[in-house]
């Protein structure tokens, strides 16, 4: 017979049995349980080995009982959690969800403990509050499996996130409450009926943003007294009031330097950026502290501490500040590691790598470090990181992880552009060949308009201190019969070789030289009088010799899709004295990207061209003209379209001087916060081309605006415009509509 333990008087423990143990092991039971083989069992001690195995939370029954001198445990186990699913969310995502039932103890594998669901409801309630769902729903169920597992579901009814009926501030005296919701994110209800959705998050950071405002403008004493969120009674709408304390406005009564300042003090007082007399503000003063920073962290002093001391002057609301330099050890670089690089030889990577070994680590030299290997193309990601070398004070690693992007292509497509119409194309290419950097490129295109075949390679470090060496082969045939164009037909080909020299760290200049020999075909019907009269007096078939001196210099923060930095390229074409004909061109163009802030970038881009003969050449070849119009020049204006026109034919014949002008801003990707291979953007373009016997008058330059949307796929760049002309004339050729396929970035 058995008979609970605990009732009857005490007796010494022969021997201990579980019963209903299905997945807990015995080891596990006999951890919490604290009675053993040869205790002596009395009430006190049977309750007190019932309430640890409670608190273990693995069992929902326990009965303790005597079989004579046997001490005999029966429990029922709580069941296992099988399987946790989420129905119903969206703005929330699973991974945040299990990671929050995580942290309370709630998983997979862990024993379900049902009080344990209430809290998780009430947590995730808490969570959906402060995205402003007052209305969520929550619903847990579960589902017994065999082996006493369990399935939990939470069904989630995430409803509508609570709309701004109308915010409020209060307590501010120099600023308008219209000044100072600028500086949030949320907003009220606006004229046009749309609300913006609370979020909590969101109301933090815009308080901080109204803090800053004020600091930023000598407040030094503001305050936020409190912020109150009120719901309606549907729980729909929020009434949100920020009560603040403006307190006095602060002058800066002296700047002065004091500490360990290492570089000479007339070097670092162009970096402070506030002066006697200024208004305080906050964020000069960071400014402050940064700049100088970065100019310890030059000579190797990478862990500098550079504080501002306020000496606040309550009387006459000023502040005396002492910029406190204090420069620590100078840190030197142990080693220069390299990872992710799979493809792309080390020697490559380390070539362009300004931060030596040895040397003390210059803040400067790791970030031209990071923008040089950025500019290669070769990577979709560059990052850098300085740990400290264990065991010592003044060494650091730089380790540089890349990711590599494909750089070689191997397509054999169909296409359009809008300037050449279908296109066929083949073409090899290989910017870091072999991972040697060497550029290798082979293409064949045929389109409506031309047939071209090239040869090309590049090595970018001929020599070891950075002197290129490329060369080009290259066949080409142009029929302009089906573009605006004049109609004639020309054939070249030709060889160069090109030599470039690095002049700086963004500076480099070049020097061509090469040889070109065209052929070409007019047709007396339909060809334009002026290059049949070109013909009639230099003949149809050229052989030129090219000399092309060039310079360019680059900082932008890289090569593909930059948003910071600019780019100035600067060519001379000559074909000189002694070939069949005579002339020059002169090419300018520079781009500038000002960043706008994080997710918006202002591109401005200008481009000149001018070309003449001399000699016995008296006018430049009609072959060698600028054009202007189309996806690359003025959008908006049919490909090659503007400019000059034959008075018979009223066809396009270019002309000797090129101007353009484009600035587009470009803006946040809708698709992802981060993106390598596309941009959306509005632009305006401006532009002309003007004959040899016209001059360039702004009345006469074509303007353009609309959107553009440009996407780096595998088979090359596509882009896509619309634009809308904004000073056409009678006889230009509209295409709002422009985009080219297949077409090299």
């Amino acid at each position: 017979m058995n008979i609970p333990a605990y009732a009857y008087e005490s007796f010494v423990i022969k021997d201990i049995r579980l019963e209903g143990l299905q997945r807990i092991t015995l080891g596990t039971v006999f951890n919490y349980l604290p009675v053993k083989v040869g205790d002596t069992l009395d009430n006190k001690l049977g309750a007190q080995a019932i309430r640890s195995l409670y608190k273990s939370g693995f069992f929902k029954d326990v009965r303790v009982e005597r079989e004579g001198d046997v001490l005999v445990i029966f429990v029922a186990e709580r069941p296992a959690i099988s399987n946790i699913k989420f129905e119903g969310n969206s703005d929330i995502t699973t991974e945040q969800l299990e990671t929050s039932l995580k942290q309370l103890g709630l998983s997979k594998g862990r024993v379900l403990d049902r009080s344990l669901l209430d809290k998780v409801e009430q947590e995730l309630k808490r969570q959906y509050f402060g995205l402003g769902k007052y209305g969520v729903q929550l619903k847990s169920t579960t589902r017994q499996l065999e082996r006493n597992r369990v399935d939990v579901t939470i069904n989630i009814a995430e409803g509508d996130a609570a709309k701004i009926v109308a915010i409020n501030i209060t307590g501010n005296k120099a600023f308008t409450s219209v000044l100072l919701k600028r500086e949030m994110k949320l907003a009220e209800e606006s004229f046009w009926g749309g609300r913006n959705q609370y979020s909590k998050q969101l109301l933090g950071g815009d308080l901080e943003n109204i803090k800053s405002f004020y600091l930023d403008r000598g407040y030094i004493n503001f305050k936020i007294e409190s912020s109150q969120v009120s719901l309606t009674p549907d729980k729909e709408g929020v009434y949100i009031t920020v009560n603040l304390n403006e307190g006095d406005q602060y002058t800066v009564r002296d700047v002065k330097l004091a500490g360990d300042l290492i570089v000479p003090e007339t070097e670092l007082q162009p970096l402070i950026s506030l002066k006697s007399g200024n208004i305080f503000s906050r964020k000069q003063s960071l400014d402050t502290s940064e700049r100088i920073t970065d100019r310890l962290g030059q000579e190797g002093y990478a862990f500098a501490n550079v504080n501002l001391v306020p000496d606040v002057d309550k009387d006459t609301k000023t502040v005396a500040l002492t910029v406190f330099v204090d420069p620590g050890r100078r840190v030197y670089v142990h080693r220069v590691n390299i990872t992710g690089n799979t493809k792309t030889r080390d020697k490559v990577i380390r070539r362009e790598v300004r931060q030596m070994e040895g040397d003390w680590m210059s803040t400067k030299l790791v970030s031209q470090s990071r923008t040089r290997l950025d500019k290669l193309g070769y990577f979709e990601e560059v990052n850098v990181e300085t740990p400290s070398v264990p065991g010592t004070s003044d060494q650091v690693d730089v380790n540089l992880n890349v990711s590599e992007r494909p750089t070689g292509n191997l397509s054999a497509g169909i296409g359009y552009s809008d300037s050449d119409g279908a296109l066929i194309n083949f073409s090899i290419t290989q910017e870091n060949f072999v991972g040697t950097g060497n550029q290798v490129g082979l293409a064949l295109d045929r389109s409506q308009v031309s047939t071209k075949a090239s040869l090309n390679y590049t090595n970018p470090y001929y020599t070891d201190d950075g002197i290129s060496r490329g060369f080009r082969l290259y066949y080409q045939e142009i029929d302009t019969a089906d573009t605006t164009i004049t109609n004639y037909l020309s054939e070249s080909h030709g060889l160069s070789v090109t030599y470039g020299f690095p002049l700086s760290e963004n500076d480099r200049a070049w020097a061509s030289l090469g040889y070109d020999n065209t052929r070409l075909f007019v047709d007396d019907t339909v060809t334009a009088q002026e290059i049949l009269d070109f013909v009639d007096e230099n003949g149809s078939v050229y052989d030129e010799y090219k000399i092309s001196p060039g310079w360019s210099r680059d900082r932008r923060n890289r090569r593909i899709l930059p948003n910071k930095g600019s780019y100035t390229r600067a060519g001379l074409d000559v074909a000189v004295p002694g070939s069949d004909l005579e002339f020059y061109k002169v090419n300018f163009s520079h781009t500038h990207y000002f960043p706008l802030g994080k997710m918006v970038t202002l591109m401005a881009k200008g481009t000149l061209g001018y070309g003449e003969a001399y000699g016995d050449t008296n006018k430049l070849p009609p072959f060698e003209n600028y054009y202007a119009g189309g996806t690359t020049s003025v959008r908006g204006y049919d490909s090659s379209s503007l400019g000059p026109r034959d008075p018979a034919t009223d066809s396009p014949i270019g002309g000797n001087k090129k101007v353009v002008g484009n600035m587009e801003l470009i803006l946040p990707n809708p698709f992802t916060d981060k993106s390598t291979s596309t941009r959306i953007s509005t632009f305006f373009d401006i532009g002309n081309v003007f004959g040899a016997n016209q001059s360039i008058k702004s009345n006469e330059l074509r303007q353009s605006a609309g959107l553009s949307f440009l996407w780096l796929a595998p088979v090359g760049a596509m882009r896509f415009s619309y634009a809308v002309p904004l000073n056409d004339v009678e006889g230009d050729s509209i295409q709002n509509f422009q985009f080219t396929l297949g077409s090299p970035f």
